[in-house]
C-alpha cells in the first residue's frame, strides 16, 4: 500500500436533521466516518477536509456564511488538518485538493462523506482519473430520495446503484469495519 489520505467530502450541517437538505441514514453514516477519522489521526494518515459551499446568493443548501455549511460536529477538523473549500459538486475542480495529495505524495486515496450519488461519486471519479487508488467506505456516505422521470428512487437503492457502479471501475468500495479490520493489522510505519 502507498502513502495514504482520507478524504472527507461535505459532512456538513445541512445535510443533518433540521438542516435544509436531510440525508437519509446520516447519522450513522457520520459516526462511521468519525470512527474511519478517528483511526486516520491514530496512523498518521494525511487527513483532509471538505467543506462545500454554494457562491450563489439564496443557495437550497450550503449558503457561503450559514451555519449549515459548517463542518458538523461529528467530523469537525483538528488545528493542522487541511480544509478544502469548493464551490463544485467535484472536490478537485478549482480546488488545491490535487495539489495537496501530490505534495504529501499520496497513492491512495479513501473517501467517506456525502452525497453518494453527487460529491461523492465525483470525488471517487476524479481521484482514480488522476490515477490515485481509491477506496470508498460505503456505509460512512449517505444519499437521498431522488427522482427522475417520474420514477421515485428510494435513499438505498441511489445510494446501493451509486456503490455498484464505483465498484465496478473506480473503487475498492468496503465497509468501516473491513477497513478498521484491516487498518488493525497493519505493520506499524518504520
Amino acid at each position: 500500500m502507498g502513502k495514504r489520505a482520507l478524504v472527507v467530502v461535505d459532512i456538513q450541517n445541512d445535510y443533518f436533521p433540521n438542516g435544509k437538505w436531510p440525508l437519509v441514514g446520516i447519522e450513522g453514516a457520520a459516526d462511521n466516518a468519525a470512527r474511519v477519522i478517528e483511526a486516520t489521526r491514530r496512523t498518521g494518515d494525511l487527513l483532509v477536509h471538505i467543506r462545500h459551499e454554494f457562491p450563489i446568493p439564496n443557495a437550497p443548501f450550503f449558503e457561503a456564511g450559514s451555519e449549515g455549511a459548517q463542518i458538523h460536529p461529528k467530523a469537525q477538523n483538528q488545528a493542522g488538518e487541511p480544509l478544502v473549500l469548493k464551490n463544485n459538486v467535484n472536490a478537485f475542480r478549482e480546488t488545491e485538493l490535487k495539489d495537496l495529495l501530490d505534495r504529501n505524495g499520496i497513492e491512495d486515496v479513501l473517501i467517506v462523506g456525502n452525497m453518494s450519488h453527487m460529491c461523492v461519486d465525483a470525488a471517487t471519479r476524479a481521484a482514480s482519473d488522476f490515477g490515485y487508488n481509491v477506496t470508498v467506505i460505503h456505509d460512512a456516505c449517505a444519499s437521498r430520495d431522488l427522482e427522475f422521470n417520474g420514477v421515485q428512487v428510494p435513499a438505498a437503492q441511489a445510494h446501493a446503484a451509486f456503490m455498484a457502479a464505483l465498484a465496478f471501475a473506480y473503487a475498492k468500495v468496503i465497509s468501516t469495519e473491513e477497513y478498521l479490520n484491516a487498518v488493525a493489522n497493519e505493520a506499524p510505519a518504520a
